[in-house]
This record gives structure tokens, C-alpha cells and sequence, in this order.
């Protein structure tokens, strides 16, 4: 067996027995809900080569839609999750036609003003409730067998989710489709005189991403049980943006990585210095980009290829 294959094995297995040694898993899933957020945002950035400003509308979006169906009108889980993915799915190909023909600096700064956009959407629409968010989701059952009630049956659900994400990441990375878009990455011009729509190309990555933070924003919805602003808001772009470019961008596990040691340090020392967790995580972070240049994990897996 390789070396990778026996890094991923063992982290499947303490994953699985992760609440059986007493750790708590409602954050356990908080980590990996924003672990596949960090990793549809890698696929477009670190693959595609595309920096955006304005994910957190994606996962805050579904969020609030998974939340609303379950909520207020009754859902299932499942059906929940399903339509919060196609919203964000379909805020993709919106903000993907308007902002895809830019680039660099200014396709990030058309994501981030259609972001604006939806953040205040949010604000003012009468369904999500404003600045009180959405409140007592319920977790419901899936196919009306299995209880999701108990945090336990939910952490295996969610991990699952997240197994079937990073596995569809990997598979794409290493199609044709994702080799193309990482020729596109690294010399666009190339790409076109190949005879490359490199505008499609960029515009299926951008709405992938889209899809499966939405997916992402989804779950964290059932397994918190509230969406606030606070996930549709700028600053849970930046957050993503973070974790991606700590644990490696272009890595596969690098963005979860990155998720693990932001959440907790966001989780663990908020209590203990309160507001200044942000200037920790920033120290962290600049700390990490002057000595790690391709991020932690990045760093590692280039010292195993050179040993």
C-alpha cells in the first residue's frame, strides 16, 4: 500500500472512531462542514485558478434555504439539503455568466459585490428573518428510518457526505475535464490556441464549487440548528480564503487542514481571549505564509516528494 493510501486509511479510521474516545461531535461536524467548504473552494482556486471574494453567498444561501424548507414548511433533511444545493448550484451560474470574462483582481471583486448582494438579500428578506437568523431547525430522519436527532447518527452522516465530496474532488482533479482546467491555471493563452473554450471550462468549475459549498453551508444548517448573517457575511469569505491557503492550496487535504486549525482555534480560544482569536489566527496565518509558502500540508507533501 502507498504511502498516501495509508495516510488517508487512518485518518478514515480515526474519523470513525473520533466519538467513540469522548470527542464532541457537534463540532467535529462543524470542522467538517467547513473542511468541504474549504475543499469546493480549493477546487476552483488551487485547480482553477480562480480567486473569489464572495463564496460565503454560496454556502450562506443554501444555508438559509435548507434551513427555511425544514423549519417553516415541514421538509425532510434530505430534500432540505438537496434544494440548498440547487440554490447555490443556481447562484453559481448567475454570479459564474456575470463574473467568469473577468480577470484576476476584477473577477474578484465582481464576486465580491454580487456577494453583497445576496448578504443583504438576507438581511431584508422576510423568510430569513434579518439580524435574528433562522432558529430551531430540525434535524429530522433520513428516509424516514434513520433518527438524526442523536449527534452521533448525524457525525456519521455528515462524515460520510464529506467522504463522498472529497472523493468526487479527486475524481475530477483527475479527469480530463480537471486537467484541462489546470493547463487553463497555469497558461490561459496556451489553453486558447489549443482550442479550449476556456470560458465554459471556468464557468463548470466555478458552479462545482458553488454546488458543494452550498452543500457544505446546507449541513452546517441541520447540524447547528440556526443560519445567521454571519454565514452569508464577507467575513466568512475571508475565512475560507484562510483555511485554503494554511493547510496548501492545489492540495487535496491541505484545505481541510486549514478548516481543522481555524475552527479550532476559533472554537477553543474565543472563551479564553475572546476578540482577540482574530489576531491570533492572523499571527498564525502570516507566520505560516513566511515560512510555509505552499501552506502546511503543501510544505509537506513537497518535502516527501523531495525525500
Amino acid at each position: 500500500m502507498t504511502a498516501p493510501r495509508m495516510f488517508y486509511g487512518g485518518l478514515l479510521i480515526a474519523a470513525l472512531a473520533a466519538p467513540m474516545v469522548g470527542i464532541y461531535p457537534v463540532f467535529m461536524m462543524k470542522v467538517i462542514c467547513f473542511a468541504m467548504f474549504a475543499c469546493a473552494f480549493n477546487l476552483m482556486l488551487g485547480y482553477g485558478g480562480l480567486l473569489s471574494f464572495g463564496h460565503a453567498a454560496f454556502f450562506g444561501a443554501a444555508a438559509y434555504v435548507s434551513g427555511w424548507l425544514a423549519a417553516v414548511h415541514g421538509l425532510g433533511t434530505l430534500y432540505s439539503l438537496i434544494a440548498g444545493t440547487l440554490v447555490a448550484v443556481l447562484l453559481g451560474v448567475v454570479f459564474g455568466l456575470v463574473a467568469i470574462r473577468r480577470h484576476g483582481i476584477y473577477f474578484a471583486m465582481v464576486t465580491l459585490a454580487l456577494s453583497q448582494l445576496v448578504y443583504f438579500l438576507c438581511l431584508e428578506a422576510p423568510f430569513t428573518r434579518g439580524e435574528n437568523g433562522l432558529q430551531e431547525i430540525p434535524r429530522g430522519a433520513l428516509f424516514g428510518v434513520i433518527d438524526l436527532r442523536s449527534d452521533v447518527v448525524l457525525y456519521y452522516f455528515v462524515l460520510a457526505c464529506f467522504i463522498g465530496v472529497f472523493l468526487l474532488i479527486r475524481r475530477i482533479v483527475h479527469s480530463p475535464f480537471g486537467q484541462v482546467l489546470t493547463a487553463i491555471r497555469e497558461n490561459e493563452s496556451r489553453a486558447v490556441s489549443l482550442g479550449y473554450d476556456v470560458a465554459r471550462y471556468k464557468l463548470l468549475a466555478f458552479v462545482l464549487s458553488a454546488g458543494l459549498a452550498g452543500l457544505a453551508g446546507s449541513l452546517k444548517a441541520v447540524v447547528l440548528g440556526f443560519v445567521t448573517l454571519a454565514d452569508v457575511a464577507q467575513g466568512n469569505s475571508g475565512e475560507v480564503i484562510l483555511m485554503t491557503l494554511l493547510g496548501g492550496m492545489g492540495t487535496f487535504f491541505g484545505p481541510v487542514l486549514g478548516a481543522v486549525v481555524v475552527v479550532t482555534l476559533q472554537e477553543y480560544l474565543s472563551d479564553i481571549v475572546g476578540g482577540w482569536v482574530t489576531v491570533i489566527i492572523g499571527v498564525v496565518f502570516v507566520l505560516c505564509v513566511l515560512t510555509f509558502r505552499k501552506g502546511i500540508f503543501g510544505e509537506i507533501e513537497a518535502l516527501r516528494r523531495r525525500l
